[in-house]
């Protein structure tokens, strides 16, 4: 991650909303994981990325959080008032942390909301096989969305989410739900996975290499689901020092992984105490419920993606 959240005040956020009103030309809501976050910018390829990437919200719903995404003429700054879930994005061109501090908000916010319904976002991919779920979580560059690609050429695998999902506890049980309605993927997956050189071909990228594409067009539509029941979780890593590329392990040391790692999770908007309470928490009520692998990924991607089909087909 090469940005750094600064938080402000609510009265900062006023003063800047009053500062920059004029500035906005577009906006839109989108519903992620059944909230309404509000995209006001001036960008037009913001709006046409952001409707391509997320499921649409009525206009007539009021936003539980904000992203406001414009040019100021200044330095890029990332700013975040927690009390309103505001987040501003100033003069930047990349639309992958519109996308990523959209779904911050939006996970930021459910954290504080307590009820049965209750939801936890968590940073990592999720497909599903014959109605289980397989989660994916990795620190940034380790593979997980690149593996994720992988499994659903295999039969009965659905994508469920390559970079973010939502949770919800019930009972013995846990939901995951999707977070996006299009993926946001790199062009270089064609290097890797031949069979998606076809989704690549016309598709206008970004200045990172990256675009929103609809999968579908290359693996049909029912490629993808929204929903799925929570059952696995493989923890990625790559560390040559140590040779054992596959095993099973405990809650414990999934939890004490997830810790180190800042919960697998660069787009946190809040790290303060109460915050990784709530983190440890939920992670250690989900791996309570679910088998959990850990895989070194420092064999061939064809080698890792094997380990990882047989975790997933178990």
């Amino acid at each position: 991650m090469e940005y750094k959240i600064r938080l402000i005040s609510p009265q900062q956020k006023d003063d800047l909303i009053e500062t920059f009103k004029e500035k906005i030309v577009y906006e839109k809501k989108a519903n992620i994981a059944g909230l309404c976050i509000k995209l006001l910018t001036d960008s037009l390829k913001f709006k046409e990325m952001w409707d391509d990437n997320f499921q649409s919200m009525s206009e007539y719903i009021r936003p539980h959080g904000r992203i406001f995404a414009l040019k100021t003429g200044g330095e890029e700054e990332f700013l975040y008032e927690p009390v309103s879930k505001t987040c501003f994005i100033l003069n930047c061109n990349y639309y992958g942390y519109v996308k990523s501090l959209a779904l911050a908000v939006a996970g930021d916010f459910l954290e504080e909301y307590h009820s049965i319904h209750s939801r936890y976002s968590v940073h990592g991919a999720l497909i599903d096989y014959k109605g289980k779920g397989t989660a994916l979580i990795a620190p940034s560059g380790v593979g997980k969305t690149t593996h994720s690609y992988g499994l659903i050429l295999m039969k009965n695998v659905r994508l469920v989410a390559d970079d973010w999902f939502f949770a919800r506890i019930i009972g013995d049980e846990i939901e995951a739900i999707a977070s996006e309605k299009n993926c946001y993927i790199r062009a270089d997956l064609a290097k890797d996975w031949k069979e998606y050189e076809k989704l690549i071909e016309g598709i206008e990228l970004d200045e990172k290499g990256r675009a929103v594409v609809n999968v579908r067009r290359i693996l049909g539509d029912g490629i993808m689901k929204e929903f799925t029941t929570l059952q696995k979780v493989v923890l990625m890593k790559r560390d040559r020092k140590d040779k054992e590329m596959f095993r099973e392990i405990d809650e414990k040391e999934a939890l004490d992984f997830m810790i180190k790692n800042d919960f697998c999770n660069p787009h946190q908007l809040v790290r303060d105490k109460r915050k990784m309470e709530k983190r440890k928490k939920f992670f250690g009520e989900m791996f309570k419920r679910t088998k959990i692998y850990m895989v070194n990924t420092i064999g061939s991607i064809k080698e890792n993606q094997e380990m990882i089909r047989k975790v997933v087909k178990k």
